[in-house]
């Protein structure tokens, strides 16, 4: 692994700074929000415009690629990113946020399909697997370093503001001056919805209410802190708390699911997922709370890398890379509509409706696992697809890159046997 950070350290170093200037900002628009006087409502579909814009970019993307190139659509991303985190504080109007969390979701999207290109063309067959570990820990580091920059002081109010804008140009450096022209920009062909939900009934549903889960956890946990009247330092540690916890759990829950019937563990996931959520209800206190934000993260996260692992379980090698980009445009869908109800919860039953919903999300794929576990077979361990820690931010460009790296394991084992 060594050898791997070595010869993808810039690469790695722009995308965590990059992830420090998207995770400061969606923190940061929670808290100063509600300070505005927004209500949860208008906050849940400020945080809902960014995964609208991320949905479209993920269609999009790859054809300006194609058009203009890397380098162009990476540099006119940035610059777009730049200004609008700029123009915030100028404008603070629930239209004027959403508008502008639109266009860094659409952004953000194009920068990582970009830079992610460039990570898996740096990567070759016996490294992939540790070049995308490298990246979701990367990832994880820039969401959870971003909650302490949140603790900055600043008097003029437009400071924290700066701050994401001037590290997401400060990334480009270390990204644009260390790599070497890529291949042709290739997506793959695209699995039918319908043909999906028949091969993987449990991956589908389960993406749909894991975007739900996630979009909130990303979106509202900071609205949440402000709303409950949590301090400045603590909502940094509530919601830093959440990726800490996928940092912990991700690699132990994607070894048992390599061990154990994946259903049995998207089952048992989602039933530690939604009692941390009810501990959060019930209980009082804000260590409760950063025991249910560690929990939550560290069973949602690696569930997003389990779903894919399972519906692998089921697909031929050829359609993989295929399924990817249905399953992440399931994940984008149920993303959209998170915040969404999120916020009406909030607004009509008080914060503690945020962890309400996401009890009900994952009890909801606890349940639809043990039921689909009535409904098929396993699948026999020469099926089985394996896992590989993906976060549920990354492009269809990473995932593409997880299946690639899964097809030239099992072809090897099965070329060794």
């Amino acid at each position: 692994m060594l050898r791997v950070f070595i010869n993808s350290w810039p690469l790695l170093l722009g995308m965590m700074l990059l992830m420090v200037g998207n995770g400061l900002q969606g923190s940061l628009l929670g808290v100063r929000g509600g300070g505005a006087g927004f209500s949860a409502f208008e906050m849940s579909l400020v945080m809902s415009a960014y995964f609208a814009g991320f949905l479209i970019a993920s269609r999009v993307t790859p054809d300006m690629i194609r058009r203009v190139g890397h380098v162009r659509v990476f540099a006119a991303m940035g610059s777009f990113i730049s200004a609008v985190l700029i123009l915030y504080p100028a404008f603070p109007h629930p239209a004027a946020w959403i508008l502008g969390r639109v266009v860094i979701g659409f952004c953000f999207c194009g920068v990582y399909v970009t830079a992610e290109s460039w990570l898996n063309n740096s990567a070759d067959n016996s490294t992939r697997g540790q070049t995308l570990s490298l990246y979701m820990i990367v990832q994880m580091l820039g969401i959870i370093i971003a909650q302490g920059l949140l603790l900055v002081p600043d008097p003029s109010g437009f400071l924290l503001f700066v701050i994401p804008s001037v590290l997401v140009s400060i990334s480009f450096a270390p990204i644009l001056l260390s790599i070497s022209p890529t291949p042709a920009f290739e997506s793959t062909k695209r699995m039918g919805l319908k043909a999906l939900y028949e091969k993987s009934p449990l991956g589908c549903v389960g993406m749909f209410l894991l975007g739900g889960v996630y979009s909130a956890q990303f979106g509202m946990s900071a609205v949440y802190g402000s709303e409950a009247g949590l301090t400045l330092p603590e909502i940094s540690g509530f919601v830093a708390a959440f990726y800490v916890g996928a940092m912990l759990f991700q690699y132990p829950v994607g070894w048992l699911s390599d061990v154990y019937d994946r259903r049995m563990m998207v089952a048992a996931v989602g039933l530690i997922g939604a009692v941390a959520a009810l501990i959060a209800v019930v209980m009082q206190g804000y260590y409760f709370l950063l025991l249910s934000a560690l929990l939550i993260g560290g069973m949602s996260n690696p569930l997003y890398s389990l779903l894919i692992a399972h519906t692998n379980d089921f697909l031929e090698y050829e359609d993989m890379a295929a399924a990817s980009a249905g399953l992440l445009f399931i994940n984008g869908l149920g993303a959209i509509t998170g915040p969404l109800i999120t916020g009406w919860m909030m607004e009509v039953f008080g914060p503690a409706a945020f962890f309400a919903f996401l009890a009900v999300l994952l009890g909801a794929v606890m349940a639809y696992a043990f039921y689909r576990m009535t409904q098929r077979a396993l699948p026999t361990q020469t099926d089985d697809g394996g896992y590989v820690p993906i976060h549920p931010t990354s492009t269809p460009v990473a995932v593409e890159a997880a299946q690639e790296y899964l097809i030239e394991v099992a072809q090897s084992e099965e070329d060794a046997a």
